[in-house]
């Protein structure tokens, strides 16, 4: 059994007028995030380890620059140029996201430039065209 964070989390908030605790556990399904991410400056994925992650790539389909975790499939997903936020360190992190804030030009063409990545690498119509290459070669 895991360590239960929610609670001394909970009572943090409490205090603090400026913090707000959303967890699939309190009711954020898939609405929620995506309302979430398309509303978010900067979106924050700070895993440790991680598969595919799929946020990463919902997020940059949406246009948002990211500040991630240097793990797992995340920066097979990040686009050239931009593998600096790519993160080992809280403070690091932090850095990052200030940045991006303060430099709206730069965060949308990171956005912009993941987005092409996740259209141009990810989505279906890529799969059926390395399908369609694959049969081609087989047949020629």
């Amino acid at each position: 059994m895991g360590i239960d964070i929610n609670r001394p989390l909970l009572a943090e908030a409490v205090d603090d007028r400026d913090l707000f605790v959303f967890t699939n556990m309190t009711g954020v399904g898939n609405m929620e995030v995506n309302a979430f991410q398309r509303s978010a400056n900067v979106v924050l994925q700070k895993s440790i380890r991680e598969g595919f992650g799929l946020v990463i790539a919902e997020a940059f389909w949406k246009g948002k620059p990211i500040v991630a975790g240097n793990a797992g499939g995340i920066p097979m997903q990040f686009p050239a140029g931009y593998e600096e936020y790519l993160v080992e360190s809280v403070e690091d992190c932090a850095t990052k996201v200030m940045f991006l804030l303060e430099n709206h030009e730069i965060a949308e063409g990171f956005g912009r430039a993941g987005q092409a990545k996740i259209r141009t690498e990810f989505l279906l119509p890529r799969l059926i065209r390395d399908e369609l290459r694959l049969l081609k070669a087989i047949v020629a």
